[in-house]
């Protein structure tokens, strides 16, 4: 039975934590995801990448703690175990494509840490139990959310969450920023596959080009954000979707972009 289920429909990627109900992230779905994500970052007919999983109980409750004395002795330590999938998490966020990730039910340690790399986070309106609960197990976060959760949702939340071992759920995670939009559980998977279709619209270059310059900015001057922007513009000034952008601003349709791909 294979880790992750891929499958591809209009340009949008879904890869499915096939580990129902609780989705665990196991050392088969990271060897898959450090497997398939460059793969599809090269693919330029993959537009958008959405990141879930089976079932519709639980997103996942992160890493299989059962299988770290395995995980040490496959990859040589535990620091080589957590390194992999800091590896994937920033091959997620940096990849120049827009990932999505879907939180419903349990959301908790990697659960989450995953979902903090992607761009778009989605979350269930009832029923979502999203934290970083590493302190009650005597440790900390080891997969960036301590870096990524206080750049998404402020320095407050991130010490609350973490210091408490606090569990939010999809409305708090809204108000907090941690997520752009709530919705029924039944229905997050599709408006998923909606938005991902929505992004894999736009032009491709400049999506990427605002990846690049957007995507960690906060370790960046503005200075530096300016000339990557600068990057961008250059990259796309002459393409045939700039050239399609004008010609439908000027005959007053919608553009119709990625036409090589």
């Amino acid at each position: 039975m294979s880790a992750v289920l891929l499958s591809i429909k209009n340009h949008v990627a879904t890869l499915s934590n096939n580990d129902a109900p609780y989705n665990r992230m196991t050392l088969e779905y990271m060897d898959e995801l450090e497997r398939l994500v460059p793969e599809l970052g090269a693919d330029n007919s993959v537009r958008a990448l959405v990141f879930t999983s089976a079932g519709e109980d639980h997103f996942s409750v992160g890493m299989n703690l059962k299988q770290i004395p395995e995980g040490i002795e496959r990859k040589g330590s535990l620091e080589a175990v957590l390194d992999q999938r800091l590896r994937v998490l920033d091959l997620i966020e940096n990849l120049g494509k827009p990932s999505i990730a879907t939180l419903f039910g349990y959301c908790l340690g990697g659960g989450l840490e995953l979902p903090l790399a992607c761009h778009f986070r989605l979350a269930a309106d009832e029923g979502a139990q999203i934290g970083l609960p590493e302190m009650d197990l005597g440790t900390v976060p080891a997969w960036g959310g301590s870096g990524r959760l206080p750049r998404v949702a402020g320095r407050d939340v991130a010490l609350d969450m973490i210091l408490r071992g606090r569990k939010i759920s999809g409305e708090e995670a809204l108000k907090f920023g941690l997520v752009m939009e709530t919705c029924p559980v039944t229905e997050i998977k599709a408006r998923a596959q909606a938005l991902g279709e929505e992004l894999a619209k736009q032009p491709r270059l400049a999506v990427k080009g605002v990846l690049d310059t957007i995507v960690g900015f906060e370790a960046k001057s503005l200075r530096q954000s300016i000339l990557d922007e600068r990057a961008a513009v250059l990259l796309t000034g002459n393409t045939a979707d700039s050239q399609e952008g004008m010609l439908a601003f000027l005959e007053k349709r919608e553009p119709v972009f990625n036409k090589d791909d």
